[in-house]
This record gives structure tokens, C-alpha cells and sequence, in this order.
């Protein structure tokens, strides 16, 4: 019976013949023009495509899939593919605003052009300096600015002259003081020769007139004085009028000196039109300000700050390299969003437009954006930030503290540049959904999903093209070549890292690591090409440096401290199998599994649930297993029984519906007194009709149950039952197929519980007569048997130990409430 559904050497592993390469090794392929590219990701090859063809707002882009699926190499690639058709975007600038100095101006040039001009200003600057400091120099400009002034003066003194011939015509003198000009009363003397003169009164003397001369006195005083404020304004006036003639000659002669080197500047650049008007302003600021050139020139000491007459390059671009793309690595939000720096002298904080520093948004702009989600959202504020950009196409600079500091901090406010930039970020698949759950403008930004497979068809063509795929890797790494049993080795492994024998593993990641990891073994050996062993010696280190904790748990069962008979035949016990997943590495582990029946109404009870060790999807295992039992033995009576299951020597959690069928045996053992073959170990889940189905794991537990074995010592009528559904997940270790193969180790495949019990116990299930009944010497039989046993005796038990009371309720339910008497019901 036991070889009913024994798997045959050849459905446990599916195995790639290398003469189907007809080559001997990958250095016998050639190197194809462009290699093979990204395999069995047509779905999200299509999507990306598509993606980069349209160019309307919102049809940005999310990859989606596992780590080491390529979607990020692949991602760039194509982008950059992209960006090679596209013509490169303007540089950008920021320039000095001379009407609000807090608002520094963006400028676009040409791609290329922004370094060109910013090293023309600092140019232009130098030879400012020279041509200035020598139109000042000259003595034209000295011999102009005297005659000026001499014209002043003269005019200035008639006037001056005017006024003191006037006041002395009233017998009065002007003098200047350091408070201005004053009048002082004259008077006719005669000197000591006797001779009249005129002469300046003295305060005594004034003092000394009669009260009506001092008056005549002050009203000519106040006269004198108007007037001589009416010519000191005229002369003022003319002074005015002195320094916008000089300023006129020192603007005409700055504009005539910095003309002929400011049109050099300016006429590459001629069709800008706002780049031509702050040409304009500045100009006119050199001119209000050559002072500041003289000085600079004069004295080559003098600290002058002409950084406003310079250029930021913010962004600059390659016109020979078409749009960029730029995968920014770390998203913070000043990464992405740029910032303007400050400098810290003398414990204060200065800034200005120089020190506005690009992020990645203006480095890509007119090109591609390539992010990280997770570390997007890992990043305070930059997610809004990239909806911000997308929401309004403009970029603007912005810091933090601006925004979200206790006290509001004066900065710049550079004006903010127009975007157009398509943003495709990359994340696993539950970072998508939330997303699209929990942000409404979501959807709107990111129209355009590409998803990542993890495994791709196994066909002949797509073995071939994974061949050709590690030939590409291997000349791209500089490795050792494959021979054609080491890629036929590479070809079973992707299949096992599927899962699947009809699949392969499309994670490029995990392949490359197997074959540097291969390559280096070959290495280590001098060897020309990579041999079948060394990819399998590669597996098997790997799988080493990770298998400490199975190593443990294995070196246990060996010293006895973990109990797991590998031979034999024990009733209500089976060995169940589990799979330990250390996230880097998993492994099978055998557990026992037993079951006690007793009389008792408490039903089928999992030890593990009821102290809560057990996870959702185990108790509806469980659930599903009692729904089992009902629809089996309890269509003509009630389902009597208690029942105790448990997974014995565990103490952590459990997980998974993949041992409801083991522990369905197990109770099926206990209930029918069969012992169950202790020597094969038990995998699968079950429906409430008996049908067993697959599991995960398989291949690794099947392996370590092998390993038990092979500790305890083969016999031959050890191995593992697995569920049918399962057969084409296999894809066994070298090791254990070759037990398989000498007859040491066994696979049986199964699909109900009926199959399964058959093998365990050796006798059949049993099949259900039309009253209900099963053959007496089945299992289902004796089962049944011994649950109407079960029944009876609890029934028997109930009558011995509560007979009366029991007649006398039912007499007491026989009775009408109303022939109940008042007496009867407080005694009751």
C-alpha cells in the first residue's frame, strides 16, 4: 500500500539537461549587441514604456516589486535609454535682484550657457574695475568736473559780493561764522588821525542808543537777513544744480567707459528677454555706484562687495547629454526641495542669492526623478513636497524653519522656476496600496503602475534566455565562465527559488549573488569555467553561514533533547512538519504531534489555543478540522467526545493552517486505537470535505525531516506525505533525491484524508454505507465505533450519577407553569 502514491526520482526535482545548451560554456555564446535586457518582466516592461510616451500632468510612474527583481537597474536604464532622445534642458541661474534684494531672480539659459555666463560676469567684473577706475583717471574728466566748479564759485561770489554791497548800502557788514552768516550794524567814526571811517558798532555802543534808533537798526537787520537767506538759497540751488552736472558727467562717462564691455557680454544672450533687463538694472546700479570701483581700484585694501554684479549657476546641464536623470539616494526634504545656506561671522547669520543650493528637483528638471517610496516617507516633508512640485509644476526654495519655526526668521525668497519633470518612484507593493488607500491625491500623481514579477514561465525559450542573462552578467562583473552543467545547475536553482518546477526566479539580485558567489569558489580552485560543483557548494555555504539555529536544533534531536521518532508505529502520535523563516534563510523542522480521546462533551481542543499560543489561521485549521468530524460521524448521532491536541516541545507560537491535516490523522488515530508509521512525517491543510490541500515549504520540509532521518538512520520506509497539489512545487536537494533514488527515502503524494490515513495506518479508510456505517475493520469504522461508544457510555454515566434528579426535571418540564403551586416554586 505504502507504494500507492509514491512519488517517482524523476517529479522531484525537474532537472535541465546541459547538452539542450549545445554549447559548453557561456564564453562560446557571443556577446549580442545589446544583451538580453530584464526577462519575464513584460507586464511591467510594457507599463514603463508606456509611462515614458506619455508626457500629460499626473502620468507619473510607480515600480512596484521585490528587492532584487531589477526594478531599480532596469528602472535607470530605461530612463536613461529615454533621456539620451530627449534635448537637454536649460541651465538655471539666480541673479542678484536689484529692486527687492530679498527676492533673487531665476534665469534660464541654454543648456551649457549658465557656466559660460557666470564666468563671463566674473569677467565682466574684473574689466569693470579697470575701465572705470581708468575713465576717472583721465584728465578730461578732472579738467570738466573744474570748470564746474569754477563756474560755481564765480557765480557764487557775485552773488556774495552783490549781497555785502547791498548791506553795505545800509550801513551794515556780513560775515560768516561757523553757525553761518551774521549782520553787524556799521557806524561813521573818525580814527585817531581824525579822518572819518566806517566801522562795525559795538554791543556798549548799541546799547547806548535811544530806543528808536535800535528799532530802525533791527528792521534793517531783519531785511538784510532775508535777503541773505533768498542769495544763500540761490547759491545752494546752484550747488544742487553743480552736483547733477557732475554726476550727469560721471554717469556719461561711466555708460561710455563700461558700454563697449557690458554689449560683449550681453549680446550672446540677446533674445532673453528678462535676462536683457537685468543687463539694464545693472547697468545702471554700476553706474550709482562707481565709486565703489574707484575705491577698489585706489586701494586694492578696501573691503567693496560686488557679488551682486555675479551669477549662481543652480543647475547646469550638458547639451551633448540630452535630459538628466537623477536617482536621489537620500530624499530629504532639502535633498529634494533645495535651501538657501547661511554663513555664520561673528555669531550672526548672513546669506544672500550665492548661497542658494539646488536640489534634486532642479537638477532633474526637463528629465527624470528616480526615489526610493520608503525613504521618501521615512522623510519629514518630502512626500508634500512632491506633491507640491507636481500639484503646481514650480519648484520653490523654502526652508524649514520658515515654515515650522517658533519664531519667523527674515530670508530670501528666490523666486521659484517652472518645472517639467517626470517623477518615478520605487517601493514594494504594500507601500503602493497604502498610498492609494490613504492619500486621495495619490492616484491622481501616479497614474501609471509598474509591477514587478517574482517568477517568470519555465519553457525552453525562457531557459534559454535566463542562460543568455547570466552570460550578460558575468561578462558585465568580469566573472569566471559557466560551463554547461554549472547553468544547468543555475536553471534548477532559479526553479527552486521559485517554488515551482514549471517556474523560474526572475529576482536578478539573487542570481547575481549566486553567481559571484560561485564564481568564487571556482576561483579558489583554479579552475578556467565555473563547474555544477562549485554553484553547489556555493548553495550549500550560503545556506551554512545562515544555519546556525538549525544546526542547534538538529545537534538536540541528536543528543535526545528533542524527541522525534523517526521509526516505528505509535497511536495518536504523528510527526508534523514546520518551517522556521529567520527572513535571510528557512528551514523544515519535524514536530510531534498528540492526541488523547476521552469521554467528555468539551469537542476537539488545541492545547496551544487555549493558553493562547496560536495565530487566527491555525484555529480555523482547527475549526475547520471539528467541521470534519461532524460531517463524517455525526449525520445520525451527536458528535460526544473530548479530545486534546497538541504540538509537543513548542514553546513559541504558531502559525498557518499547514498541519490541520496531521492533526487530523493524529485524532484519527486516537479515536480508532491505530497506530500511525512514525517513520513518515506529515504536511498538508484540509477542507471540511476531506480534501487535503497544499502547503508552503514544501522542499524545505521534506529536507528537514530527511535530516532527522538520516541522524536516526535510514531504514527505508522512512519519508514524508505530501499533498498532491504540492508535486510540482518540488524541487529536492541533490542529497535527498539520491536517497529517493537507492530506495532509502520516499515522497508519497496524497489528496484526501482517506489516501492519507490508509498509508499511515495501513488499513483502509473505508467508505460510507448508505445507513450511515462504515466496514467495521476500517478506520472510519472503528472510529465511528468508538465515538457511539463514546455516547453511550456518557449517556450511561450521566443516568448513574443523576438519575433522579434527571426524572424528576423531566417530570418537572412535563407539567403545565400553571399546575405549578406557589409552595412548589420557592421550594424549587
Amino acid at each position: 500500500m505504502t507504494d500507492k502514491w509514491k512519488l517517482t526520482p524523476g517529479k522531484l526535482r525537474r532537472l535541465k539537461d546541459p547538452g539542450s545548451w549545445k554549447v559548453k560554456g557561456t564564453d562560446e555564446w557571443g556577446p549580442g549587441r545589446k544583451g538580453v535586457g530584464l526577462i519575464g518582466q513584460e507586464r511591467a516592461v510594457e507599463s514603463i514604456s508606456f509611462g515614458l510616451m506619455v508626457s500629460g500632468r499626473g502620468y507619473n510612474i510607480f515600480v512596484t516589486g521585490q528587492p532584487g527583481s531589477g526594478r531599480t537597474s532596469y528602472a535607470l536604464e530605461r530612463l536613461r535609454e529615454r533621456a539620451a532622445e530627449l534635448p537637454a534642458p536649460d541651465d538655471w541661474l539666480y541673479l542678484h535682484n536689484f529692486d527687492e534684494p530679498g527676492e533673487p531672480l531665476a534665469m534660464a539659459v541654454p543648456a551649457g550657457r549658465g557656466k559660460e555666463l557666470c564666468t563671463a560676469l566674473g569677467g565682466l567684473l574684473n574689466e569693470l574695475k579697470t575701465v572705470i577706475g581708468k575713465a576717472f583717471e583721465q584728465s578730461q574728466y578732472e579738467d570738466a568736473k573744474a570748470q564746474y566748479v569754477k563756474e560755481f564759485q564765480e557765480k557764487a561770489g557775485a552773488i556774495m559780493d552783490e549781497l555785502k554791497s547791498w548791506a553795505a548800502e545800509r550801513h551794515f557788514s556780513l560775515k560768516r561764522t561757523p553757525q553761518g552768516f551774521v549782520n553787524i550794524p556799521l557806524i561813521e567814526a573818525k580814527d585817531e588821525e581824525g579822518k572819518p571811517v566806517v566801522r562795525e558798532i559795538q554791543q556798549e555802543e548799541f546799547e547806548a542808543l535811544d530806543e528808536k534808533e535800535q528799532k530802525r537798526y533791527q528792521a534793517l537787520s531783519e531785511e538784510v537777513s532775508q535777503k541773505t537767506l533768498l542769495g544763500l538759497r540761490r547759491i545752494r540751488d546752484m550747488e544742487k544744480e553743480l552736483k547733477e552736472r557732475i554726476g550727469e558727467l560721471e554717469a556719461e562717462i561711466c555708460r561710455t567707459a563700461i558700454a563697449p564691455c557690458m554689449a560683449d557680454v550681453r549680446e550672446p544672450y540677446s533674445g532673453n528677454e528678462p535676462l536683457s533687463k537685468w543687463f539694464d538694472r545693472m547697468a545702471e546700479d554700476v553706474i550709482e555706484n562707481f565709486g565703489a570701483f574707484v575705491t577698489a581700484v585706489r586701494d586694492e585694501s578696501a573691503e567693496v562687495d560686488f557679488s551682486r554684479y555675479l551669477g549662481n549657476l543652480f543647475v547646469s546641464n550638458d547639451p551633448k547629454d540630452g535630459a538628466p536623470v537623477v536617482w536621489e539616494t537620500n530624499p530629504t526634504y532639502y535633498n529634494l526641495a533645495g535651501k538657501v545656506e547661511y554663513e555664520s561671522r561673528q555669531g550672526y547669520l548672513y546669506t544672500d542669492f550665492r548661497r542658494i543650493v539646488a536640489g534634486a528637483f532642479h537638477k532633474a528638471n526637463g528629465g527624470f526623478l528616480v526615489l526610493d517610496a520608503e525613504k521618501v516617507l521615512m522623510n519629514f516633508m518630502s512626500w508634500e513636497a512632491i506633491k507640491r512640485l507636481l500639484r503646481t509644476q514650480e519648484a520653490s526654495i523654502e526652508n524649514l524653519g520658515e515654515q515650522y519655526g517658533a519664531i519667523p526668521v527674515s530670508s530670501l525668497r528666490p523666486s521659484p522656476i517652472r518645472m517639467d519633470l517626470k517623477i518615478v518612484m520605487i517601493g514594494m507593493p504594500y507601500i503602493y496600496e497604502l498610498l492609494q488607500h490613504y492619500d486621495p491625491e495619490f492616484r491622481k500623481l501616479f497614474k501609471i503602475k509598474a509591477s514587478f514579477d517574482t517568477d517568470m514561465p519555465r519553457t525552453a525559450a525562457t531557459e534559454r534566455r535566463m542562460g543568455l542573462c547570466v552570460r550578460d552578467i558575468l561578462r558585465r562583473e568580469n566573472l569566471k565562465p559557466f560551463d554547461a552543467e554549472a547553468l544547468s545547475e543555475v536553471i534548477e536553482w532559479a526553479s527552486r527559488d521559485a517554488e515551482d518546477q514549471n517556474l523560474l526566479s526572475a529576482e536578478l539580485g539573487r542570481l547575481r549573488e549566486l553567481l559571484m558567489e560561485s564564481h568564487a569558489w571556482a576561483a579558489g580552485s583554479n579552475k578556467p569555467r565555473v563547474g555544477r560543483e562549485h554553484v553547489r557548494k556555493a548553495i550549500e555555504h550560503k545556506r551554512y553561514r545562515s544555519g546556525m539555529y538549525q544546526e542547534k536544533l538538529t545537534r538536540a534531536f541528536e543528543n535526545g533533547v528533542i524527541r522525534v521518532d523517526t521509526d516505528g508505529a505509535v497511536v495518536g502520535q504523528v510527526n508534523g512538519l514546520a518551517v522556521i523563516d529567520l527572513t535571510d534563510y528557512r528551514f523544515g523542522h519535524p514536530s510531534r504531534i498528540t492526541a488523547n480521546v476521552f469521554m467528555g462533551q468539551e469537542g476537539v481542543v488545541n492545547i496551544e489555543r487555549e493558553v493562547r499560543m496560536t495565530g487566527p489561521i491555525h484555529n480555523k485549521g482547527l475549526m475547520i478540522l471539528s467541521s470534519y468530524l461532524g460531517r463524517k460521524y455525526a449525520q445520525d448521532m451527536p458528535l460526544t467526545l473530548s479530545a486534546r491536541i497538541t504540538f509537543e516541545q513548542n514553546y513559541g507560537g504558531i502559525e498557518g493552517d499547514s498541519a490541520s491535516s496531521t492533526e487530523l490523522y493524529c485524532l484519527l488515530s486516537a479515536l480508532s486505537g491505530l497506530p500511525l508509521n512514525q517513520g513518515i512525517a506529515v504536511t498538508g491543510s484540509v477542507d471540511q470535505f476531506g480534501n487535503v490541500q497544499p502547503i508552503g515549504g514544501v522542499n524545505e520540509k521534506i529536507e528537514g525531516f530527511f535530516d532527522y532521518c538520516r541522524i536516526a538512520g535510514l531504514t527505508g520506509r522512512q519519508g514524508v506525505m505530501i499533498p498532491r497539489a504540492n508535486v510540482r512545487h518540488l524541487m529536492l536537494d541533490h542529497d535527498v533525491l539520491q536517497a529517493v533514488k537507492d530506495g532509502k527515502f520516499s515522497v508519497w503524494a496524497v489528496g484526501t484524508i482517506d489516501e492519507g490515513i490508509e498509508l499511515l495506518t495501513g488499513v483502509r479508510a473505508g467508505r460510507e454505507h448508505r445507513d450511515g456505517s462504515y466496514a467495521p475493520a476500517s478506520v472510519h469504522g472503528r472510529a465511528k465505533a468508538r465515538l457511539s461508544k463514546l455516547l453511550s457510555d456518557n449517556v450511561r454515566l450521566r443516568r448513574k450519577l443523576g438519575g433522579d434528579d434527571e426524572e424528576n426535571e423531566g417530570g418537572r418540564r412535563g407539567r403545565r407553569p400553571e399546575e405549578e403551586s406557589p409552595a412548589g416554586r420557592r421550594g424549587r
